[in-house]
C-alpha cells in the first residue's frame, strides 16, 4: 500500500510538468521556416523563432526578387510609417513580434503582422490548416486577408 501511495504522489507531482510540456510542444509547432507565396511581388521565406518570454517572432530571410531591378540594390522597407526603419532591408524584416499561443482557441494571436508591400500593420491570427499549412489572417478595422504559408522545415 505504501508503494502505491508513493507512486500516486509521484504521478501527481509530475502531471503538471507533463501538461505544461504538452502545451509548449503544441505552441512550439509554429517554429520553423515557411514559404510565403506572393504572385505580385515575388515569394519570400520567413522563420519563426521563440523568445525567452515564450512568445514568437517571424522574420523574413529570403526574397525571390531580392534586388530592385531598376537600381540593382536590395529592397528596402521604404513604405514603413516609421521613417527611421525605412533603410531596413526587406530580406531582414521582422514582420511579427510577440505572437502568443492561445491553447483554448488553438491558435497564435495577440499581436500584429507587418505588411511591407503596403506599409501597414494588421491584427494577426495564425493556425494550422488540416493540410498542414499555416493560415495567417490579418485584419484592419474588420477587413481581413488570409494567406496560407507552406512549412519548409
Amino acid at each position: 500500500m505504501k508503494k502505491i501511495l508513493t507512486l500516486f504522489l509521484a504521478l501527481v507531482a509530475v502531471l503538471p510538468v507533463f501538461a505544461q510540456n504538452q502545451k509548449n510542444n503544441v505552441a512550439d509547432s509554429i517554429l520553423g521556416e515557411y514559404l510565403v507565396p506572393d504572385a505580385k511581388n515575388g515569394d519570400s521565406k520567413v522563420r519563426f523563432t521563440k523568445n525567452a518570454d515564450g512568445t514568437y517572432n517571424c522574420q523574413v530571410f529570403w526574397l525571390a526578387i531580392p534586388n530592385d531591378p531598376k537600381t540593382g540594390k536590395p529592397w528596402l522597407d521604404f513604405r514603413n510609417p516609421d521613417k527611421s526603419l525605412r533603410s531596413t532591408r526587406c530580406d531582414q524584416l521582422y514582420i511579427i513580434r510577440g505572437l502568443k499561443y492561445d491553447s483554448k482557441a488553438k491558435m497564435w494571436n495577440d499581436t500584429k503582422v507587418y505588411d511591407p508591400n503596403r506599409g501597414i500593420s494588421a491584427k494577426v491570427k495564425c493556425r494550422f490548416t488540416d493540410s498542414g499549412d499555416l493560415e495567417v489572417k490579418g485584419t484592419v478595422l474588420g477587413i481581413g486577408e488570409t494567406q496560407n504559408w507552406k512549412k519548409l522545415k
